[in-house]
């Protein structure tokens, strides 16, 4: 769980799980919830687009103010602020669209050219962007903001090629699971780069979870199954919420510090 660092007796905390099964299931519901809960309180609860946005970029800078106050990774806060980011980067993207009227073509380069910023300025400042190694304020900075960018740039990039490129929802989301099990299968077979291949992972489960997100909620008409939002919510949150707990007692997912 801990690795001695610096001071003799010190132990330093990674403050992210370990990236196992376990983590890509929540992973991607978090991001299939972050698509679907912010159509359900921007429509279905009739907060509006505005107020929605508002609401939830309160309630994720009051998560992360708690997740980066903590010594170490705790389960329950850190999936709480990737749920509530999950709904941010949607939210920022859904205001750029609809509210501002910038196209899914220019909001995709821009959130791609924000991303690679941010990765070039956290291996400039810290040498390193491996997830092994988040145990300083300044490194879960560069880490939250890279998250919030994917985020973004998933919601923007899977409307783009189900709806602008009409490659429709389930198109959509096999193409990116397709994506995701070639950078799989180069990683385990051709060596491909453990960080860069987790976060080319990371990156595409975003457009992947948006994609199945409006497969099972928007209406039959457009593509989509019809199932609900408050229902998906509902179940997912659920699932959600086992796993934590499930990893908060078993500690399955605990990762020592290594640089």
């Amino acid at each position: 769980m801990a690795l001695l660092k610096d001071t003799p007796g010190e132990q330093i905390f990674n403050k992210v799980p370990e990236v196992t099964l376990y983590f890509w299931i929540i992973k991607i519901m978090a991001t299939t919830v972050g698509e679907t809960a912010a159509d359900y309180l921007n429509v279905d609860m009739g907060f509006g687009l505005t107020v929605t946005s508002w609401i939830m970029a309160g309630l994720l800078i009051a998560a992360l103010l708690v997740q980066v106050s903590k010594k170490k990774y705790e389960p329950w806060i850190y999936w709480l602020t990737v749920i509530l980011i999950s709904i941010v980067g949607t939210l920022i993207t859904d205001n750029l669209v609809d509210n501002m009227g910038i196209s899914l073509e220019v909001t995709t380069v821009a959130f791609s050219i924000a991303l690679a910023i941010t990765f070039i300025a956290w291996f400039c400042a810290e040498r390193t962007l491996s997830i092994h190694s988040i145990y300083t304020t300044r490194r879960e900075i560069f880490y939250w903001l890279t998250i919030l960018f994917t985020f973004a740039l998933g919601t923007a990039g899977g409307d783009l090629a189900s709806e602008g490129l009409n490659w429709g929802y389930a198109q959509s989301a096999l193409i990116f699971g397709g994506l995701i099990a070639l950078t799989t299968l180069a990683f385990y077979f051709l060596r491909l780069n453990a960080v860069l291949a987790f976060w080319i992972a990371y990156i595409l489960t975003r457009p992947l979870g948006a994609s199945l997100g409006d497969l099972m909620s928007q209406p039959p008409s457009e593509g989509g199954l019809g199932l609900g939002t408050f229902e998906i919510n509902a179940v997912f949150f659920a699932v959600i919420i086992a796993l934590v707990a499930f990893l908060t007692v078993t500690r399955k997912d605990q990762l020592p510090v290594t640089d």
